[in-house]
């Protein structure tokens, strides 16, 4: 049963679905600054109120309602900015389902445009929200993509704001779905996330207490909207909190990243998070002078999530950074992914990062031996992940057995908690095999299994790796960043956070290649030279010997929305032959000369492709 709300009752009653906090938040706070996009990464728009928001929402959801769209699946397709929030939140006041994704790019259609496609499949989504511009866009691969053409498409910015009055207030339910996080499809498949209203309202109230927001808190955000840092901790904690956020374009960061710094400079941003590879471009891209301009002093949160934290990155982001107030407790290193809603572990406000020296050799077997950090040969340095947000239940699993670990094994980690999604959209056998796990020994569960590889030590999590990216040649593991992380280190000319790591089958076992891209402007470089020290530095480093080294041109490392390598996708790039490579050394030469013939072959077809055009 639904009826006409213009304003909610009077109530002390704390909001437990999205549609209460943002109605509540604009009667009690109508005037008060919610958002503000930075054009270009510079300029800050006019200030959206709770207020503008929430009539923004009621028209859009009008519209929807309109035209019966209560249950439906609604693609969100913007450029970063707040007409995205408005279509979030005017979906959820339709009780539609939303779903965040990457909007495509006029030059990378080809490129964006089958992961759109398979979501829409998969979703049956019937409805898209989006600008004029997209719309365009789309129009002109409709012919190739039918089920593009049997949608609706909606430019919100045409719709009309008095439609607010019209709104019908649907009474969703706490544990009505609100929207689906799809997985970025690096692997497999995109699988949509089912998370509901109480899913995010509860994670946020969560994220308030862990990650210390209060009533002067400012938030700097360039995180994407269809990525669930960028979503929940980016927009949603601070609707939550009723505080004001500032959004930023990733484009407009990755160009300049100085925009980033001076943002939280200028409007004294409290929190603002980011994965590893964003304070290592702070660090390579800021001048000197650009720095003596900065205060960094507001700054209590900076987050460190969404891909393997490098200690070494953050000691020269405290070294570079600390001269204009960077402080090294604001550093909130934290774990967590979409099917948690979003973060399991993060740093405590105020406290320092906490670091771990362990014993390589003992790693290599899933046993955790810690040594001391003087100790510089055979050993590695872990950064904590923060201890668990609030009461989340988290347990180290062999994921082989499913029997609990000691406290000195590394295991699979499992997550029980009010924060967990409900599974995967239409799909049952993958949900219960990732979201009903029982540990064997105790029968206690159903815990979510997150595929990724830790330990906790002293309350603190560790992170070594992603189980499918595992490498194991003889017996022993090793874990895809360090080796990354050893090559980038050797040489300028190595693009940092863009290399792979993975194994291939040869002569009937597994061996190490490592794809690594070179900067485009470093001129000549003594390309002999760097493979023999890349494949002496892991054979030194890290006791394995390399099969094959491949030096690429940029763009043949592919990473998710959040930045995590595909190193699957390049696997299958280095096998399929279709790297652009600079230079090359392989342990079987005949094999080394067959890539180059197949390479050649592909880079002639796209010649002969290119020419008829």
């Amino acid at each position: 049963m639904t009826q006409r709300l213009t304003n909610p009752p009077e109530t002390s009653i704390e909001p437990k679905t999205l549609v209460e906090l943002l109605r509540t938040r604009a009667v009690k706070q109508s005037d008060d600054h919610a958002y503000s996009f930075m054009i270009n990464g510079k300029k800050p728009s006019e200030p959206l109120t709770y207020g503008g928001l929430d009539q923004q929402a009621r028209a859009i959801a009008s519209h929807l309602q309109h035209h019966k769209a209560e249950g439906e699946r609604a693609l969100l397709l913007y450029p970063q900015g707040l007409e995205v929030i408005a279509a979030f939140c005017g979906s959820l006041y339709a009780g539609v389902i939303a779903i965040p994704v990457p909007p495509p790019e006029s030059g990378r259609l080809k490129r964006t445009l089958p992961r759109l496609r398979s979501i829409v499949k998969d979703a049956k989504a019937t409805i898209a929200l989006t600008t004029a511009s997209i719309f365009e866009l789309i129009a002109t691969v409709k012919d190739e993509f039918p089920e593009f053409e049997s949608m609706r498409w909606i430019d919100t910015a045409t719709i009309n704001p008095d439609l607010a009055e019209e709104w019908v207030d649907p009474q969703v339910h706490p544990d009505q779905l609100a929207y689906l996080q799809y997985t970025s499809g690096s692997t497999s498949t995109p699988k949509g996330v089912m998370l509901t209203h109480y899913n995010l309202m509860h994670h946020c109230r969560y994220l308030k207490e862990a990650c210390g927001y209060d009533t002067d808190s400012v938030s700097i955000t360039w995180m994407p909207y269809f990525h669930d840092y960028g979503l929940v901790e980016g927009m949603m904690v601070p609707l939550y909190n009723g505080h004001p956020c500032y959004v930023m374009s990733p484009f407009a960061f990755i160009k300049r990243p100085l925009n980033w710094l001076k943002n939280i400079s200028t409007y004294k941003g409290t929190h603002s998070q980011a994965p590893n590879f964003a304070y290592d471009l702070c660090i390579r891209r800021i001048k000197p002078q650009q720095i003596a301009e900065l205060d960094l002093s507001s700054w209590q949160a900076a987050g460190n999530a969404a891909e393997p934290i490098n200690p070494q990155v953050m000691a020269k982001f405290m070294d570079t950074f600390s001269p204009c107030g960077f402080k090294w407790e604001a550093f909130a290193p934290s774990y967590g992914l979409a099917e948690n809603t979003l973060l399991a572990t993060t740093k405590p406000k105020g406290t320092k990062p906490v670091f771990l020296a362990v014993q390589t050799a003992a790693m290599e077997q899933n046993r955790v031996v810690v040594a001391d950090f003087e100790q510089t040969e055979g050993t590695r340095i872990l950064a904590g992940c923060g201890k668990k947000v609030c009461d989340t239940n988290i347990t180290i699993v062999n994921p082989d057995t499913c029997i609990s670990c000691a406290e000195d094994e590394v295991g699979e980690i499992w997550i029980k908690d009010p924060s967990v999604a409900q599974g995967y959209w239409q799909r049952p056998d993958v949900t219960k095999a990732t979201f009903c796990a029982y540990i064997q020994d105790t029968e206690e569960g159903a815990f979510l299994r997150t595929g990724d590889l830790g330990f906790i030590h002293e309350g603190e999590l560790y992170i070594t790796g992603r189980i499918k990216d595992l490498i194991i040649v003889r017996g022993t593991n090793h874990y895809p960043q360090d080796i990354e992380w050893s090559v980038q280190e050797l040489h300028p000319a190595l693009r940092a956070d863009y290399g792979a790591a993975f194994s291939v089958e040869a002569e009937g076992e597994e061996r190490l290649v490592v794809v690594q891209e070179v900067e485009r402007r470093s001129g000549n470089i003594d390309t002999e030279t760097i493979i023999a020290d890349i494949r002496q530095e892991i054979a030194e480093q890290h006791e394995i010997q390399v099969y094959g080294v491949v030096l690429a041109k940029p763009g043949n490392i592919l990473k998710t929305a959040s930045g995590k390598i595909q190193r699957r996708a390049c696997r299958d790039k280095f096998l399929q032959g279709t790297l652009t490579v600079i230079a090359d050394w392989c342990e079987n030469p005949e094999l080394s000369s067959q890539y180059r013939s197949l390479q050649g072959e592909v880079e002639s077809l796209a010649e002969k492709v290119t020419a008829s055009k």
